[in-house]
């Protein structure tokens, strides 16, 4: 039987329209899904849209509409949205569906008659926005809401409350049993606090208002809705038929719960109470993510500065967006969205480090094999370039199995740049000349057997993209490919490689309309000023040393991938010590009675425990890094400048 995986969302909120802050949880679920399916697990992914609560019923009021209109309306922006997006889910549940209120019915009454519900009156602040009560100690200014700065309301009445005081110490158990429990750890560490604190039952029925889930008919108490928390939080088990037909729960507990950092207390801590009290397993994982701003700044409609997902996806393409999301903020950390940083990445990762590899591969074959490909001699060659991109790839994967989706990216692009560094150094152009064929041939083959591995687990972020480039390489990205190529290790059959055009063309200028005139004059003082900082005087200059030296000795640092020890003479009399990060680059040998330029005033500094005298001067740029030389051999010492 095979491994299974439950991936979900939260259920998004109808009280407004698709930001990109959904779409970024949702195209991180959706990566972990199509992932797990690679992988060849039988894979559910939820996705939907929570729809009760007061603040509804007033949106709605307001508009003079029936809730179930309103919700109607926007919960099909979102299902329109993620289609488009080619979301992957499995379902896409709105807490209004039957079968949700019946399943929520069912775990009121299950956990009311293990005594974990009983009936009071509750009196306090309570913040129609955010739908929760604080207490007078958490509110700012005395009436303010602590979350979202709103005024809350006084509010007195007949509740329900859960007893989520009597699981403080499980809860806290669960924290310190499972280490990964809650992602990332410095949001476990806010979570364990705030419990630690001390918890309160917990309010989870209203009767101010009607637009929610009543309670079971046989407990005869009309009058009372479901708290919105208590009714949301559901979603996950009644998804999979809880309460009805319960053949889909052989996926819970989940894999990955993906959520804002703004709703993690709710799933750290209320909601694995109510699974206990329901004696369900709790989820593997509960992933809290960042916020994005724009430019630097909050976004917010009275700035105009908005990010609408949609616009950015038909701009500059759909798996563009997918990539540059996953790759340009650390997970669990604010983002910010630029359309500079977004052509940057496109530009730069995108067009010249991964295309570009496809593209050199076609010509290179063209010209030496009549597009012929052959991995036979590969493991002759190139048996270490192959063993480090196994072990960026074994990395990646466990990066990403913790759901820090840039580090995962960046192990793969590591493996892109042993490809494009392996062309550079060994210059199968020059093979040819020299008739050494097969040397030439097996570095062509090395670099597509990269290229297809890359491709494979780049493939749960870009599917299309690395499905053209898997055709043209004649395989096919699935379980089989990720068995044989990721697992065991294998090499590519020989093939003919198919010419394709160019995967990312050279994006020139932004695409999208400049932000509203305020921020787009905030954006200019800040570029002058910088600009203005960055400048300096002939005196300012003058005071960096930049001198010629020539390496002695050259050693690979233990444990590190990127750094090289360097013993270099100055003309001092004696040799400095430089730490240097150009591993990836330079072999030790290489730099051995060779000349460089150093930075020779620098403070010393301590790298992984080594003393560093002084910093190299290089150059670097998509095709690689160089270190600046003399163009002919000068006297140690000589001053550059």
């Amino acid at each position: 039987m095979s491994e299974k995986a439950f991936v979900t969302t939260p259920i998004y909120y109808v009280n407004d329209v698709p930001h990109i802050g959904h779409a970024y949880t949702t195209i991180i679920a959706d990566t972990m899904a199509r992932y797990y399916r690679l992988k060849g697990y039988d894979t559910f992914f939820l996705t939907g849209t929570d729809e009760h609560g007061q603040k509804i019923e007033e949106a709605a009021l307001s508009r003079g509409r029936t809730p179930q209109e309103y919700a109607d309306e926007i919960s099909g922006k979102f299902k329109e949205l993620w289609d488009e997006f080619e979301i992957s889910y499995d379902k896409f549940i709105r807490t209004t569906d039957i079968e949700h209120k019946v399943g929520v019915q069912k775990a009121f009454k299950t956990m009311f008659d293990s005594g974990d519900i009983y009936k009071g009156e509750y009196e306090g602040h309570y913040c129609v926005s955010c739908e929760t009560f604080f207490t007078d100690t958490q509110l700012i200014d005395e009436n303010l809401c602590p979350d979202c700065g709103k005024e809350t309301r006084i509010v007195k009445e007949e509740s329900y409350f859960f007893k989520l005081s009597n699981y403080q110490e499980k809860l806290l158990k669960w924290y310190s049993d499972d280490e990964k429990c809650v992602l990332p750890k410095g949001k476990k560490s806010e979570v364990i606090s705030f419990v630690k604190h001390g918890l309160r039952d917990l309010s989870i029925t209203r009767t101010s208002f009607d637009w929610g889930v009543k309670l079971p008919s046989d407990m005869n108490d009309d009058k009372h809705v479901m708290y919105v928390w208590l009714d949301a939080l559901l979603n996950y088990i009644t998804a999979l038929g809880y309460g009805n037909d319960e053949k889909n729960m052989k996926y819970w507990p989940a894999s990955v719960q993906l959520v804002g950092k703004d709703i993690l207390r709710f799933h750290a801590i209320y909601w694995p109470a109510f699974l206990m009290s329901l004696g369900l397993p709790l989820p593997k994982h509960v992933a809290a993510h960042g916020w994005w701003t724009r430019n630097g700044e909050k976004m917010s409609k009275s700035k105009g500065n908005v990010v609408n997902p949609k616009e950015v996806a038909d701009a500059y393409g759909l798996e563009n967006f997918r990539y540059f999301m996953l790759r340009e903020v650390p997970f669990g950390q604010d983002g910010d969205f630029s359309q500079k940083a977004l052509v940057d990445r496109i530009n730069s990762d995108l067009s010249n480090e991964l295309g570009n590899l496809l593209n050199r591969i076609i010509g290179m074959s063209g010209k030496y094999s009549d597009f012929s490909i052959s991995s036979k001699n590969v493991l002759d060659y190139h048996k270490k370039e192959l063993a480090s991109v196994m072990e960026h790839i074994k990395i990646s994967e466990t990066n990403l199995n913790d759901l820090q989706t840039n580090r995962y990216l960046e192990e793969l692009w590591r493996a892109l740049t042993i490809a494009n560094q392996s062309i550079t150094i060994y210059e199968p152009w020059v093979k040819m000349k020299n008739n050494n064929k097969d040397f030439a041939f097996a570095t062509v083959a090395m670099v597509a057997n990269i290229l297809a591995r890359v491709s494979i687990l780049l493939h749960p972020v870009m599917p299309k993209t690395t499905q053209k480039i898997a055709s043209a390489m004649n395989f096919d990205i699935n379980y089989e490919s990720y068995r044989r190529f990721i697992e065991d290790g294998e090499l590519l059959d020989d093939f003919i490689i198919q010419k394709v055009p160019p995967l990312f063309p050279k994006i020139e200028a932004e695409l999208l309309l400049t932000p509203a005139p305020s921020i787009k004059k905030l954006e200019t003082k800040k570029e002058e000023k910088k600009q203005e900082d960055s400048l300096i005087t002939i005196d300012q200059f003058f005071e960096t040393k930049l001198k010629i030296a020539t390496v002695m000795e050259a050693q690979e640092v233990p444990k590190s991938k990127k750094l090289l020890k360097l013993q270099v003479d100055l003309g001092e009399g004696k040799p400095r010590q430089i730490v240097a990060g150009i591993k990836e680059y330079y072999t030790p040998e290489s730099l051995v009675n060779t000349q460089i330029c150093v930075v020779a005033n620098l403070k010393p500094a301590k790298i992984m425990g080594l003393v560093s005298e002084g910093m190299l001067l290089a150059a670097k740029d998509s095709e690689g890094l160089s270190l600046m030389r003399p163009e002919k051999q000068k006297q140690n010492g000589s001053s550059v400048g």
